[in-house]
This record gives structure tokens, sequence and C-alpha cells, in this order.
């Protein structure tokens, strides 16, 4: 363990995600609770290296528990990854007299707390991203107020497929991991599910399974497509020539980014952003906060980003035995 932090620095980083600010708050106001000062810097390590650090109270985060996105604002700092620029982020942390910092982001967030854990400055991460893509834990901030708004989208979008008797190609985010896709999938009842870690390729599957529903007397054919596949709109002009049905794209975008967040965001981003300062209160450093088996718990960040996540086998088998009628 390391020495005990006086003043807790909290930084969101990397793309946002709805709970964020539930965990910000969970920080400052369990810090203040401890009798500890907090800081908040603002636009990741980027505001970090610009110095752009506020102090924070209990009114700095009134208010904010309902609202998406991160008051702290986010940002990438590719330059983070550079052993000087990483030894100058410590150099201003200590400026700042923050000899603890929590961090709210996903792998690349944490590889930069790592490295500052390193060079003495005591760090604990926090899962937010709403690919659900971290390893370690079964919950990333994020992910249930994303997954929610990718499935009343697509429920709409289907009334429309429907009324018209169209196929639909549905784009959702997911640029390295398909967990959007496959919940959406089960929870919208898709007839095909795309994403990088299954999707083969093989488009002519797609269209035969389209033209078998079609004599099975469907009139619709949903198609749930992860970002990291991508080309809908290429895929729907090539499955409307191959089998006649009209077929159209749609990208839900970064309204899946957006939003009030969920009970579920709140509450659990909420208890992880407490653990958090408990931890660096004890004097911990170099972890990071998970959710498993129903208990929040944490882990090394170095063996936590040394884990592997793959994609829920049964769940997908379930999904594709539950579209096959």
């Amino acid at each position: 363990m390391a020495n005990k932090v006086q003043t807790i620095g909290v930084l969101t980083s990397g793309g946002d995600a709805p709970g964020m600010n539930a965990a910000i708050r969970a920080v400052v106001r369990t810090a203040l609770a401890a009798g500890m000062k907090v800081k908040g810097i603002k636009r990741g390590y980027a505001g970090l290296l610009d110095e752009d650090i506020v102090d924070m109270d209990t009114r700095s985060v009134a208010d904010i528990l309902q609202r998406g996105g991160t008051i702290l604002y986010t940002a990438r700092c590719l330059e983070f990854k550079e052993a000087e620029v990483q030894k100058r982020g410590a150099e201003i942390l200590r400026k700042h007299g923050i000899d603890g910092l929590v961090v709210i982001g996903g792998d690349g967030s944490f590889m930069g707390a790592s490295k500052l854990a390193a060079l003495g400055i005591n760090t604990v991460g926090l899962p937010g991203t709403i690919d659900l893509d971290i390893a370690c834990t079964e919950y990333t901030i994020g992910f249930d107020t994303a997954v929610n708004t990718a499935m009343e989208a697509i429920d709409k979008v289907r009334d429309t497929s429907t009324s018209h008797e169209r196929c639909s190609i549905i784009e959702v985010m997911g640029r390295e991991a398909g967990y959007i896709a496959l919940w959406c999938g089960v929870a919208n009842g898709a007839e095909d599910i795309l994403m990088v870690e299954k999707y083969d390729k093989d488009e002519q599957k797609i269209i035969d399974n389209i033209l078998q529903k079609k004599k099975l007397g469907k009139k619709h054919h949903i198609i749930i497509n992860a970002e990291g596949v991508g080309d809908s709109y290429g895929m729907a002009k090539r499955i409307e020539a191959a089998t006649g049905i009209e077929t159209r794209a749609t990208i839900i975008g970064h309204i899946q980014r957006g939003g009030s967040p969920t009970a579920r965001d709140r509450v659990y981003a909420s208890v992880m952003g407490a653990k958090a300062v408990d931890l660096l209160a004890e004097g911990a450093t170099n972890r990071v906060v998970g959710y498993r088996n129903g208990e929040v718990v944490d882990f090394d960040i170095q063996e936590a980003l040394g884990m592997h996540k793959g994609i829920d086998e049964y769940m997908y088998e379930t999904s594709k035995r539950l579209s096959r009628q």
C-alpha cells in the first residue's frame, strides 16, 4: 500500500457515458465526508497537461445525478502515451497538491492511470464506457443507458419496417465490441446480429435467411449491425438488389452516448465512485473497480488490462435459436 491521500483529483477520459456524473458526484461527496479535498480535472489527460484544474465542493456536484455526459468534459490525449508526458502529468498533479487520482474511462484511460501510479500518484480507475468491453467487470458505467436508448430506437424503426414490409439494417455503436448489438438483438428480436467477434462476412447467408423468412410469412426483417462491422448503407443496397425486398439502413449514432442515465447506471456508478475513494483513503493505488457476482470488487490495473473478455456464447446461441422461427 502507498501513503494515504489528502487531496483527490477526478477526471473523465475517452468517450463519454451516461452515469459519469453520478460517479463524479459520489467521488466528490465521499471524499469530502472523509475530510479530503477534491479537485476536478477538466477534459481528461489533455486538461491535466493544460492544468485545467478546479476546486470542487458539495455544491459543484449538485443536481448532476440525472444528467448525461460529464460536467468535467472529456477528451482523448494520445500524447499521454509518451513517458516524458506522463512524468509531466505527475509533476502537475503534485504541483496542485493532488496525491490521489480517480480516472473514469476505459482501457486506454487505465493505462495512463497505471503509469501515474508507477510515478507515485495513488490511482484508482472506474470503468466508464458504453461498450461493456472491460474484461474485469460485468458492468461498465453507461452501458445500461446506451443499450436501452438503442433498444427504444430499434423498436421505432421496427414499426415503420413492418408497415412497409422492409428489411431494416440498424447500426449500433461498438467499434471493437459487440455487446450493444448482442443485447439489442435479443431485446428487439432481431433476425440477424452482426458484430466483429462473430461476423464471417458471408452476406449470402443473410440473404438466404431473409428469403427463407419471407416464405414463412415474415413481413419485415431486422438486422442489428455493430459499428465495427459497418458498411450498413452498402449492405442495404446489396441485399435489396439480391432479394428484391426494400432495404433501408439506419445508423443510430451518438444518441446512444447521451441522455439521462438509468437507475442502474446512477446507482452502480455512485457505489463505484464511493469505492474508489475508500480505496484511496486506505492507501491503495494502481487499482480498478469492477462489479462481479453481485459485488463491487477491485483489481490491480495491470491484471485487469491483461484479462480477455469474450462474447457470452450462450446468449449468442440463444439469440440465433430465438430468431429461427
